[in-house]
């Protein structure tokens, strides 16, 4: 048997496989290095630093779905909330129709989307295609206050959901 591989214009030698051999190393450690406690927390500049981040649908998601009788499903490409699967009451929006970051998007009573677009601008708009219809958006990239998202989650179900279910909330968030 030849130690080349014979192909139309080329050979080239092989050479034959080696066995695998692990080796492990013995390391010595110093006596100073078998301490009993941790180390100290670093502080300061180059100390690790984690803050979790929590994927705001994840928790727009918990807001909606526990509330009755609420299901999630796609609506035009975004995740939308609904109640009893028929009327949509909340739809979370990232990054389209002039919005750079994350929004949601909620039926408000009468008068509130004026008062709250002109009190906080940086944090509320006018969604298209639904403001008109007095819904609010709600940018979730400012730093949102998550009970403020939560009750405004809140007041869009009970706007869109059936007297049975807004009651059944009211009984359930009132004090025992």
């Amino acid at each position: 048997m030849s130690n080349l591989v014979h192909g139309p214009e080329v050979e080239v030698p092989v050479r034959p496989a080696e066995p695998l051999t692990v080796r492990r190393r013995q390391i010595e450690r110093p006596a100073s290095a078998t301490c009993t406690r941790p180390p100290e927390p670093r502080v300061g500049v180059g100390a690790p630093f984690y803050t979790p981040v929590v994927d705001p649908l994840t928790r727009v998601r918990k807001a909606c779905l526990r509330l009755p009788e609420t299901g999630e499903r796609l609506s035009h490409g975004a995740p939308t909330f609904f109640v009893r699967a028929k009327t949509s009451f909340a739809k979370y929006v990232e990054g389209s129709h002039n919005e750079a970051g994350p929004t949601i998007w909620c039926p408000a009573p009468p008068g509130v989307q004026g008062e709250v677009v002109d009190a906080e601008p940086h944090r509320f708009f006018v969604p298209p295609y639904v403001g008109p219809s007095g819904w609010i958006g709600v940018r979730l990239d400012v730093d949102p206050d998550w009970a403020e998202v939560t009750a405004i989650i809140r007041d869009a179900y009970r706007m869109k959901a059936p007297k049975k279910l807004s009651a059944q909330l009211d009984r359930a968030e009132r004090p025992a």
